[in-house]
């Protein structure tokens, strides 16, 4: 048997034996070209890849990796303590400040009101001023009274003219009914600590409440005359925005107007609002 010669360009015929077709080496990979500067690599993959779930059943939460660092809070805030509720819940209102046992020394016990069913009611603790605000203020009348009879008198001594007797009459008059109803006026007086403002009233006939808001106080003042250091009592003078809404509280004493002053400025500072 002769073999077969080939011509030119003309793949020599297989031998008889071989098996199958031959299958040609598989020509090399070129290499990748390098990625430009800036941008990103080549996509990992995920850590995690749960199986998909049964028909029904829960998906199964992922769980964190062991070398992942917590997530650092915003700049300028302070991690939240474990129990405070998360971002956008309700917080629970502030409440009323706490009042110091100091403001019910040595006050009246019980708040004078009208009996009608008219009158000005609040849900709330009442705080009222010392007995000594009567003294003080009856000292005063009777130094002012003595002092318009001396003007009186010697208006009468001195220009021979008795006119200044009917203005003396006059102003004892009106003075004496003032230190008659002294005492009920200083019985109505009183004042109360609730959870945004302070409310204060006085007038049993004409009544007049004022609420003064903790966050519109611009400055707590207390003043004492010589009178009132000498009986041991001053006067705490609110200021705010609004010239109308100052409330002045006279007859306190003095450890409950210095405690009552610390407690304003306290609660104002923390519940401040923008004017």
């Amino acid at each position: 048997m002769t073999e077969s010669t080939p011509t030119p360009g003309q793949e020599p015929n297989p031998p008889a034996d071989a098996q199958g077709p031959v299958i040609p080496p598989r020509p090399p990979v070129p290499p990748a070209a390098p990625a430009p500067a800036g941008s990103p690599g080549p996509a990992e993959p995920p850590l995690y890849a749960p199986e998909p779930p049964a028909s029904g059943a829960p998906i199964p939460p992922r769980p964190e990796h062991p070398d992942a660092a917590p997530v650092p809070p915003l700049s300028g805030q302070a991690p939240a303590p474990s129990g405070t509720p998360a971002s956008g819940a309700p917080t629970p209102s502030g409440g009323a400040p706490s009042a110091s046992p100091v403001l019910d020394d040595g006050t009246y016990t019980q708040l004078r009101e009208p009996r009608n069913d008219g009158r000005l009611a609040l849900d709330g603790r009442w705080h009222q001023i010392s007995p000594k605000y009567v003294v003080s203020q009856t000292v005063q009348n009777a130094i002012f009274v003595a002092v318009v009879l001396i003007a009186a008198t010697a208006v009468q001594v001195f220009a021979e003219q008795w006119w200044g007797w009917i203005a003396a009459g006059v102003i004892v008059l009106i003075t004496v009914i003032t230190q008659i109803v002294l005492p009920r006026q200083a019985r109505a007086l009183g004042y109360m600590l609730r959870d945004d403002d302070l409310v204060f009233r006085k007038g049993i006939l004409w009544q007049r409440m004022v609420a003064v808001p903790y966050g519109r106080m611009q400055l707590v003042d207390i003043s004492h005359g010589p009178m009132d250091r000498a009986f041991g009592i001053a006067k705490l003078k609110m200021i705010t925005a609004a010239a109308t809404t100052g409330v002045e509280i006279p007859g306190l004493s003095q450890a409950a107007a210095e405690s009552l002053r610390d407690t304003l400025i306290e609660v104002a500072e923390t519940r401040r609002t923008g004017l």
